[in-house]
């Protein structure tokens, strides 16, 4: 007799066992799957409510997507932190790296937007041997001939003589005509602006009178601005000017001259106010404390600072003028003239620096729009931005040009002044690198000849002054 026979119920069969088994496992997995499920939609609802309350979100720059052409690759530059003055003075200093954009500076966003408004209005035909022309000291006319050249145009650009060569040698290697010229204040005819605009206008001009009875008879198209010259070649012209006829292939078809204009287009601000301006903001987590910029043509400045004062009005929008620029007296005194400006004193006609890109003396009406969002400004001596540019290169790495270097001294001033060190946030346009100024910024040899020391102590110094508070 077996002591421990288990005896099964009658019932019992391997059929039955196998049904049990499947209806645990068929009810464990529908239990995790509704788990999983649940969670997957808690997950999304909350992702959701979090953009309902949040309208931008970080940007997310390009990793494996495919660009189309060149002018794919602008915009969407990443926010560098600047690691050595950041952890100097106890806040965030951000540098837009603009310098990353395929022509190598920020005038790469102007450019594409002045070109595609003047397409999008019928202005500009691609491939029909039109031209661009441009007054300019060098970046936008760079970021001119690299787009021009990706969309079928031809590039005329004027140029004072005296700024680098390096501007010059890129022009010439991306296809443009180059035309320098004396520096010239603006109300002379010769100016390189004043100069690059009658280019556009003759353009059209030559073959329209060409054997013409009514040599007045205009070739210049209705624009709508004032600042906006385009030309034709057709002969489908009147003497009251010409309206564009997008069924008139004649008038199409044929060459057509544009003037940039780069300092009155408003497409300068807009560029900025839709592009550069809501990255920032998007890249910052909408925590901006202080936005600081030179200004050149005034569309940077102007238009990311009203994007971001629109976004918050405590944003404070902090101008960087370099020596000989009328705008730090704009901004302090409500006037551009200052004793320092006055004839006869300059080493260089337009503006007394060594920096260039940045400081104007005349209002635009870029600039109009960004001096009343101005809240502060300060005066950037050139050894102070030469100082900076060594700074950098020794401490962080970064190789820039004249007018990133003025905005970061600003940036120290401003903190200083204010007494920041509690982790507030700067942000700031590093416009190009350093590879466009090798034959002046960057050569201790023509600094010297200028009487510009190269210290690099002067940032050290101006770090350890104490803070003037708010």
């Amino acid at each position: 007799m077996k002591l421990f026979e288990l005896t099964l119920p009658p019932w019992y069969s391997n059929v039955v066992v196998r049904h049990i088994a499947f209806g645990i496992l068929i009810g464990f997995t529908i239990s995790v799957t509704s788990t999983s499920v649940s969670s997957y939609w808690r997950s999304r609802r909350r992702q959701s409510l979090s953009q309902e309350q949040h309208q931008f979100r970080p940007i997310e720059l390009r990793s494996d997507e495919v660009v189309h052409g060149v002018t794919g690759l602008i915009g969407n530059t990443p926010l560098v932190r600047i690691d050595s003055l950041s952890d100097a003075l106890g806040v965030e200093i951000l540098g837009k790296a603009e310098f990353l954009n395929p022509g190598g500076s920020v005038k790469d966003r102007v450019a594409l937007r002045i070109i595609e408004e003047a397409e999008r209005q019928g202005l500009l035909h691609p491939h029909t041997g039109s031209r661009i022309f441009e007054g300019t000291v060098g970046s936008t006319g760079i970021s001119i001939a690299t787009i021009a050249k990706a969309r079928g145009y031809d590039t005329t650009i004027i140029m004072p003589d005296d700024v680098a060569q390096e501007k010059v040698n890129a022009l010439q290697a991306l296809g443009a005509d180059v035309q320098r010229v004396r520096p010239a204040s603006i109300v002379d005819k010769k100016q390189y602006v004043n100069i690059a605009r009658r280019a556009a206008i003759e353009f059209g001009r030559s073959d329209v009178v060409k054997g013409s009875e009514d040599a007045h008879t205009s070739h210049e198209l209705h624009t709508g601005s004032a600042s906006v010259v385009v030309t034709t070649t057709s002969s489908h012209v009147n003497a009251e000017g010409t309206v564009d006829d997008p069924l008139d292939e004649d008038l199409l078809n044929k060459p057509r001259g544009f003037f940039a204009d780069q300092f009155e287009n408003r497409s300068n601000f807009e560029a900025h106010y839709g592009g550069t301006g809501p990255e920032i903001w998007r890249q910052t987590n909408s925590r901006v404390n202080a936005f600081v910029s030179g200004a050149g043509t005034g569309g940077t400045i102007a238009g990311i600072g009203q994007f971001l004062k629109s976004m918050n009005e405590d944003v404070q929008v902090v101008l960087a003028d370099p020596e000989g620029s009328g705008l730090y007296n704009k901004v302090k005194h409500g006037v551009m003239y200052d004793r320092r400006e006055a004839e006869g004193t300059k080493r260089r006609h337009q503006v007394d620096t060594v920096v260039e890109g940045i400081g104007i003396n005349r209002m635009t009406n870029n600039i109009d729009l960004a001096i009343p969002i101005i809240d502060d400004a300060f005066r950037i001596a050139d050894v102070e931005a030469v100082a900076m540019s060594r700074y950098l290169v020794q401490n962080d790495g970064l190789f820039l040009g004249s007018s990133s270097a003025c905005n970061l001294v600003a940036c120290i001033k401003f903190v200083k002044k204010r007494g920041w060190r509690d982790g507030q946030t700067l942000v700031t346009i590093l416009c190009d690198s350093g590879n466009r100024h090798y034959s002046k910024f960057w050569n201790d040899e023509y600094l010297r000849k200028a009487n510009i020391p190269v210290d690099r102590s002067i940032i050290d110094n101006l770090i350890a002054q104490p803070g003037s508070g708010a």
